[in-house]
């Protein structure tokens, strides 16, 4: 048996994001829950967890695609494919600073397929280094926010 299809594995890697995403959200309400009224320490506390639990979500980074359907979309819808890794703060840098925009990129983790990571690697000089967005075959390692927002569709 070859174990679970493609599809599986990305619905139950999603649900497990949810999970945690949803641990982290229920810490941060009980020193909210526990203290009558909270402190503000308690209130600081409570908004970097819910800020943490948020940035763990699947709705910051989504499900990634293959490299193969990124290519795919990108070239049917004319937008940027942008590699990441999770625990990369560039990346993380670039997300938040797309914001709500970010969302008409086609995000592809490098760690969930060997065919990303190898042509990122073939974009810098054999270092897997990220965010690296791809514009057609042109490729840029960390970009400017304001340079990938210049490359995406209109809305």
């Amino acid at each position: 048996m070859a174990g679970p299809s493609r599809e599986h594995r990305s619905s139950s890697g999603v649900v497990r994001r949810w999970w945690l995403s949803g641990w982290v959200a229920a810490v941060a309400v009980v020193p909210l829950l526990l203290t009558a009224p909270p402190s503000t320490s308690d209130l600081v506390v409570s908004a970097l967890l819910l800020l943490a639990a948020w940035v763990l979500s699947p709705r910051f980074f989504p499900t990634s695609p293959s490299d193969r359907d990124a290519r795919r979309l990108a070239r049917e819808t004319g937008v940027p494919v942008v590699y990441w890794r999770p625990g990369c703060s560039y990346c993380l840098r670039l997300r938040i600073a797309l914001g709500r925009t970010g969302n008409r990129a086609v995000w592809v983790d490098v760690t969930r397929d060997p065919a990303a990571s190898a042509r990122v690697r073939a974009a810098n000089s054999g270092d897997e280094m990220v965010p690296t967005v791809f514009v057609g075959d042109a490729a840029t390692t960390n970009p400017r926010p304001a340079w990938v927002r210049e490359r995406l569709p209109q809305r």
